[in-house]
C-alpha cells in the first residue's frame, strides 16, 4: 500500500475508520483518490458530511481524482467506450 496501490490504500483507510482513527482514514483515502480510486473519494465525501474531514481535504481529493481521471483519458479509450468495447 505504501508504494501506491490504490485499493490497498483504500482498505487501510477503512481499517482506520473502523478503529475510530478518522484523520488517518482520510489521509489514506486522499492518497487513493488522487490516483483515481473513486470509492475513496466517496468515503471522503461521506467523512466531510459527517464532520470528520475538512473542506480542504475533500477539495484536495476531488481535484486529485479529477486530474487522475483526466490523465487516464486517451482517444483510443474514448473510441473503445463509444463502440462499447
Amino acid at each position: 500500500a505504501m508504494k501506491g496501490h490504490a485499493e490497498s490504500r483504500h482498505m487501510l483507510g477503512a481499517v482506520e475508520y473502523d478503529n475510530g482513527n478518522y484523520q488517518l482514514a482520510v489521509q489514506h483515502w486522499v492518497i487513493s483518490a488522487k490516483v483515481g480510486y473513486g470509492d475513496s473519494l466517496n468515503c471522503i465525501k461521506d467523512m466531510f458530511k459527517e464532520g470528520h474531514a475538512t473542506k480542504a481535504q475533500y477539495a484536495e481529493a476531488l481535484l486529485g481524482y479529477r486530474d487522475a481521471v483526466e490523465e487516464m483519458k486517451s482517444p483510443q479509450r474514448e473510441e473503445a467506450k463509444r463502440r462499447g468495447v
